[in-house]
């Protein structure tokens, strides 16, 4: 009778794991084969001051480096008016562009900017990064990462 109990028991455990690499091949075949679809990009904060009446010029600039958020805000130089003077700077009103930019997509954003820095009349200006250690959700970070593979699955 233990015999019999034994095979009973063999049988089941080899049909147990035979059911555990199903559901494992299944799932695998949902998630694409256990690839990602998210990039694993990084993405940074740019942050660029320009004057007041450039920031439009500089937003659309940026943004044809896959940007798909960008805030601008309005804002006063802090210099006193001897500084100022002495910089040979009269415009105070400036324009801060908040730009989320994929890592990989920096370096040339960056060099471009600087280039424009240069050669636009009245362009001048600075930029900087941060880096963004998180963001929350698959689809904000396809959005911001301007990565259409990213897709919602439908609940069934």
């Amino acid at each position: 009778m233990a015999e019999k109990i034994k095979q009973a028991k063999a049988k089941i455990n080899q049909r147990v794991t035979e059911k555990k690499k199903a559901v494992k091949s299944a799932v695998a075949k949902v998630k694409g084969n256990g690839t990602n679809t998210v990039t694993s990009n990084k993405l940074e904060m740019l942050v660029t001051v320009v004057s007041r009446n450039k920031g439009e010029y500089y937003a659309d600039l940026i943004q044809s480096f896959d940007v798909n958020l960008q805030v601008i805000a309005l804002a006063n130089g802090t210099a006193d008016a001897k500084t100022l003077r002495y910089l040979g700077l009269t415009d105070t009103e400036k324009s801060v562009i908040f730009s989320v930019i994929q890592q990989d997509k920096l370096p040339d954003a960056l060099h471009t900017l600087d280039e424009k820095f240069k050669t636009v009349k009245g362009g001048k200006g600075i930029a900087y990064t941060i880096p963004l250690t998180s963001v929350i959700g698959t689809l904000i970070f396809g959005f911001l990462s301007n990565n259409k593979t990213v897709v919602k699955e439908e609940s069934k």
